[in-house]
């Protein structure tokens, strides 16, 4: 499938800076609420307890607290993109200040959809996954009936001029790279309605061999 280009990085940083406020709302209603499903599914079988926890690209944070309810009072969570058992900071999901192998779990939810190259992004999400941990994602997908997918791009063809309404978030593809490079399909299905659906899957990374 080829990846619409990306809004420019700038032009995307004040999108998301003139929205922040109501990012969650206005997320919710486009997406008739299956964001928030996509997040507790991403929870659900990518955290467990005890683990420490990545959020990466996580805006608002909305994923974070659910995270940090099912890991433990102990444990902490980082954001990278309220409480006091979270800490933010902000970058470039292309470059990840931490070392290979660093969390139990990361999260994406939504992150992928506008950046400029989501595999990459994917990639270096799951490098910073430790052997036995898992990235767990949510993004834009494709419809899988031929018809919906080509209604769907026509429809985008004439939105995208509008990016203040998309987000700059388009159908992107991640999981194949992540099984090239040899990660675990641990759960996976497409939620939302018909003509744009979110993809939703968790992987592990192998043990290393001894």
């Amino acid at each position: 499938m080829p990846v619409r280009p990306a809004v420019k990085k700038s032009a995307l940083r004040k999108i998301y800076d003139r929205i922040a406020t109501r990012y969650d709302s206005y997320h919710a209603f486009v997406t008739l609420r299956t964001d928030e499903r996509g997040r507790r599914l991403v929870v659900k079988h990518g955290v467990r307890k005890g683990d420490s926890v990545l959020d990466a690209g996580g805006g608002t944070g909305t994923a974070a607290l659910l995270a940090a309810k099912k890991v433990g009072r102990h444990v902490h969570v980082f954001v990278f993109g309220l409480s006091d058992r979270m800490s933010f900071q902000s970058g470039d999901m292309l470059k990840l200040p931490y070392e290979d192998a660093s969390f139990d779990a990361v999260l994406s939810t939504y992150s992928l959809c506008p950046v400029v190259d989501p595999e990459r992004t994917a990639l270096e999400l799951y490098r910073v996954v430790k052997p036995g941990g898992r990235l767990a994602v949510a993004h834009s997908g494709e419809p899988d009936n031929q018809l919906t997918r080509w209604l769907a791009h026509r429809l985008e063809d004439a939105i995208w001029r509008f990016p203040q309404l998309t987000l700059g978030c388009r159908p992107v593809v991640a999981l194949p790279a992540l099984k090239r490079a040899g990660a675990k399909v641990l759960f996976h299905t497409k939620i939302g309605i018909p003509l744009y659906p979110f993809e939703v899957f968790v992987v592990k990374k192998p043990l290393r061999r001894t």
